[in-house]
């Protein structure tokens, strides 16, 4: 279901009163769906300068939507592609207002998906990212926008990050901390953020997690002490750190934790 985000005026784009249709004089609905009681000016109206309006409209009378996917109104023809019936809709992958595709990614069955991979919208990207098969989310993974990239660390399978390990982006590299298989956190050690640093650790092997005792941050070092072989914990205690570092060593070797 599409958010309605997706569908508000964007800034760049007049967001003073909308106009109200205040009678129907000369609407070609007034004798079909105004007759019927299933359109009304300041309720339900296709003519409205109002999303609200225009989708009820449209959903009390569905069969029309189609008539609207090639309205010079850029909301309407994002709400008609809601109700309209999809076969007749996939012409608007290419669109030239994103709302309109945004609406339809939503909708769109799967394997038309692809067709959207490189829409120049970032949020269009993110929807396809977040409905494509995990196996088919490589091109995320080497997307422009950090946050299509972030989709990919979240949805791409557990063997192919390695390939955003080195990501520019800090959460991309948190989320690959939090979902690459612990043999594999060690890329991460050397990470330049301790919040990277941090979460990997916190999965790592006790082995890797040993090698970030010494890591500059004391976060960090607390996770490692939560994490490390216990007799290279006994070696540690002495050592002078942060007090919550020494006090999870110390509950660790006492079998606290």
């Amino acid at each position: 279901m599409a958010s309605s985000s997706h569908l508000k005026p964007r800034s760049s784009r007049p967001s003073g009163l909308r106009l109200l249709v205040t009678d129907c004089n000369g609407c070609e609905h007034r004798d079909g769906p105004r007759a019927r009681g299933s359109c009304e000016p300041q309720d339900a109206c296709v003519r409205a300068m109002s999303g609200r309006l225009i989708d009820r409209f449209f959903r009390r009378n569905p069969e029309l939507a189609v008539d609207y996917l090639a309205d010079a109104f850029w909301e309407r023809r994002a709400i008609a592609v809601r109700h309209a019936p999809l076969d007749l809709c996939e012409a608007h992958l290419r669109d030239p207002d994103e709302v309109v595709r945004r609406t339809l990614a939503y909708r769109a069955p799967v394997e038309w998906l692809e067709q959207l991979i490189q829409d120049p919208d970032r949020d269009v990207r993110i929807i396809v990212a977040e409905r494509l098969p995990p196996e088919k989310l490589n091109w995320a993974a080497l997307d422009a926008d950090y946050r299509v990239r972030f989709v990919a660390a979240q949805r791409l399978p557990s063997n192919r990050l390695t390939q955003l390990v080195r990501d520019p982006d800090r959460e991309v590299r948190k989320a690959v901390a939090r979902r690459l298989p612990p043999f594999a956190l060690g890329l991460l050690a050397g990470d330049t953020d301790a919040e990277v640093r941090r979460a990997a650790c916190a999965r790592m092997l006790p082995e890797q997690a040993a090698d970030l005792l010494d890591d500059a941050d004391w976060a960090v070092r607390f996770e490692a002490a939560g994490v490390a072989p216990l007799d290279v914990l006994a070696r540690r205690l002495d050592d002078e750190d942060e007090p919550i570092v020494r006090e999870r060593l110390a509950r660790r070797l006492m079998g606290k934790e």
